[in-house]
């Protein structure tokens, strides 16, 4: 007899004991000539380890993706918007004061924004003003945090300090402009004059350069303060919205009933969920839809022990034979291949696991060894609105795509090992 050396006791062992757990092994290390499956087994393990790695990389960068997008936005808007319909400065004074009162509210912030035309010297391009006050911009730490050049010295002091301007880093590289230089914008509205009707434009002074890291932001946002911007659009004393910052953003469409009765009749409150419920609306569709079709991947490569199984309970036909009259059950049987089969699939998964997880935290490494192995950029931020491969991992994500491996990978061993119990030991040995 080749494996079945190791024949059960006489008494009734315990399911999955020793002896069936050794012939599992001896199995699965077998070479092909002693009827062994080795090379199909480490094919299978291969597949379900790549499966379950390429899930949770492509899993984590989503979420890194979704995260840092989510965050960005948040920082550099608001997670509530109240429009209302007062305009004075000492009823819009009040109006943040009660604001600022609610609970969960760290900021309420009166903002001017106006699309506008910027010109320097050398180009033109089209761009976003957003008039703030000093104080509020300051607290920006999204924005403060991430001068890259010039500083916010100054902004809105004075009367020099009222024509400084902050310009996004790639909108600023377009007009090829720096810290110093003037840069003249050109506003919707107009004036009516002696030759007709004019725009209104006006040259500024570039006090600074500001790079949060997204690109809609970096190429089309300028910060001007706030008085200056009333006064550029026309717009007297009033503002276009106050901008309202919680504490978590997630409390932003529950906190609209508290802010409507702050903000007092004929007020409107809107929160950053309906702004962008298209946008992340599509990023929870396409996160669902990638993990139902990569998931398919891992059922994929789970078949491949099917292919082991098979040709493994054929090369043991005697084996299984002489177990068999030795008084090894229909159920020792089943245990034996089925551990065959579930031994390939949760070392695959063991193995995609850690690979997965050192590859999302090591992911800032690895995208900087490619740049300079192959001399490209992998991760253009015109494209992908961000500057870098993000990754985060989701514990409970991994854990369902591990038990979703393990489950698929149990059951594949399932059929195969079944048709081995059910062997006729007399039929075996017969066509030996």
């Amino acid at each position: 007899m080749r494996d079945a050396t190791a024949a059960p006791p006489p008494s009734s062992p315990p399911p999955f004991s020793s002896w069936e757990r050794e012939i599992a092994m001896r199995y699965l290390r077998a070479r092909r000539s002693e009827g062994g499956v080795a090379l199909i087994s480490i094919i299978s393990f291969v597949g379900i380890m790549l499966a379950v790695a390429v899930l949770i990389i492509v899993m984590s960068v989503m979420n890194g993706f979704r995260s840092d997008l989510s965050g960005m936005i948040l920082g550099f808007n608001g997670h509530d918007y109240v429009v209302s319909p007062v305009e004075t400065t000492q009823g819009r004074a009040e109006l943040l004061a009660r604001l600022r009162a609610v609970p969960h509210v760290i900021q309420a912030i009166p903002v001017v924004e106006s699309q506008t035309l910027a010109q320097s010297q050398n180009s033109a391009a089209g761009a976003v003003v957003r008039g703030v006050t000093p104080a509020d911009l300051k607290a920006m730490k999204i924005i403060t945090g991430n001068i890259k050049a010039g500083s916010i010295s100054g902004f809105g002091d004075g009367d020099d300090g009222g024509n400084l301007v902050l310009v996004g880093a790639r909108l600023a590289e377009s007009l090829g402009v720096r810290p110093g230089d003037p840069i003249t914008l050109v506003s919707p509205s107009s004036n009516a004059t002696a030759m007709g009707v004019m725009p209104i434009q006006k040259t500024y002074v570039v006090g600074g350069l500001f790079q949060v890291g997204m690109s809609e932001y970096d190429q089309a946002f300028i910060y001007m303060p706030l008085n200056q911007a009333q006064l550029f659009f026309g717009r007297g004393a009033a503002i276009d919205y106050i901008e309202v910052k919680l504490d978590n953003p997630d409390l932003a469409p529950a906190m609209k009933p508290a802010l409507t009765e702050a903000a007092g009749e004929g007020a409107v409150v809107t929160d950053w969920t309906e702004k962008n419920q298209a946008y992340f609306g599509a990023l929870t569709v396409e996160h669902n839809v990638m993990f139902l079709i990569l998931a398919l991947l891992v059922l994929i490569a789970s078949l491949n022990i099917i292919s082991a199984l098979v040709m493994l309970v054929k090369n043991k036909g005697r084996d299984i034979a002489i177990l068999r009259t030795m008084g090894a059950g229909q159920g020792a049987i089943l245990r034996i291949f089925f551990l065959c089969g579930a031994t390939v699939g949760a070392l695959g998964t063991a193995a995609g696991l850690l690979i997965g997880v050192l590859f999302c935290w090591r992911i800032d490494d690895i995208q900087r060894f490619v740049e300079w192995v192959t001399g490209q950029q992998v991760f253009n931020a015109q494209v992908y609105f961000l500057s870098r491969v993000p990754a985060k991992i989701e514990w409970h994500e991994v854990i369902s795509i591990t038990l979703i491996a393990l489950a698929a990978s149990f059951l594949a061993t399932l059929p195969p090992a079944w048709r081995a119990s059910r062997l006729d030991p007399v039929e075996a040995l017969r066509y030996e």
